[in-house]
């Protein structure tokens, strides 16, 4: 349920350069494997390959949790969230676009992860338009006491697989989620074409300009401590 915290999510996100020397959070550290850049801080990010990697430690009741990356499409996460309710972080990877939908030529994404079998967490992509006015959020797998906001518009087969839909609002912003019906750690999708069933068939949006596409996990608890691996991630298009 991310959305009802999605404002605070995205100014963290945007004060993230002027906060990341902040307090770090914790003293785990990242995998023994030789990552290219790694950050414990709250706030910890950088640019890679054309992507930007963020932390994104922004809720309550957080624990501890690093982020590592060996480029902008292979990274991780090492969490240690206390089994608690309230998602406690977004740790994403992302893709700036800035294009009107009707501008958009194409827009695909391919996904390859590894998650753990415990925890309550979803791998999902934030799709904002530049005003922070929409959140649309597609979620390919999920697991423990997650879901999403707002109410069931019914069940719907776009851009390569079978979504069941949801819309809300968390008083910012409108959110639409897409949860995916089966779980699924790899697979490609073709994300124009749910901006334009978004915009034209149910007229829920108008000719918004699609500001980032954002890949990551968003942790509402990871006891013990879990590892989310980004095997690779590519977003093309736009």
């Amino acid at each position: 349920m991310a959305a009802h915290t999605a404002l605070r999510r995205i100014t963290k996100a945007l004060l993230a350069p002027a906060l990341a020397l902040g307090a770090t959070v914790g003293l785990a550290s990242a995998p023994a494997q030789a990552a290219v850049w790694n950050s414990c801080d709250q706030w910890g990010n950088t640019t890679l390959n054309g992507y930007t990697l963020y932390n994104n430690i922004w809720g309550s009741g957080a624990g501890s949790q690093c982020v590592w990356a060996n480029s902008g499409t292979n990274w991780g996460v090492w969490a240690d969230h206390p089994n608690t309710g309230g998602i406690k972080s977004y740790p994403n990877s992302k893709k700036v676009i800035n294009k009107p939908i009707t501008s958009i030529g194409s827009l695909t994404s391919s996904y390859n992860v590894t998650v753990p079998s415990s925890g309550a967490y979803n791998t999902s992509y934030d799709i904002w338009d530049t005003d922070y006015d929409y959140e649309i959020m597609l979620w390919v797998n999920h697991n423990g006491a997650v879901g999403p906001l707002g109410t069931s518009q019914g069940t719907v087969s776009l851009g390569g697989h079978t979504w069941n839909v949801y819309k809300g609002s968390n008083g910012h912003n409108e959110v639409f989620s897409f949860l995916r019906t089966s779980d699924s750690n790899s697979g490609t999708v073709d994300i124009l074409p749910i901006l334009k069933w978004i915009k034209d068939t149910k007229r829920w949006m108008g000719n918004e300009t699609i500001g980032d596409v954002q890949f990551g996990y968003e942790i509402t608890s990871s006891s013990g401590g879990l590892n989310f691996t980004t095997n690779n991630l590519t977003v093309s298009g736009g």
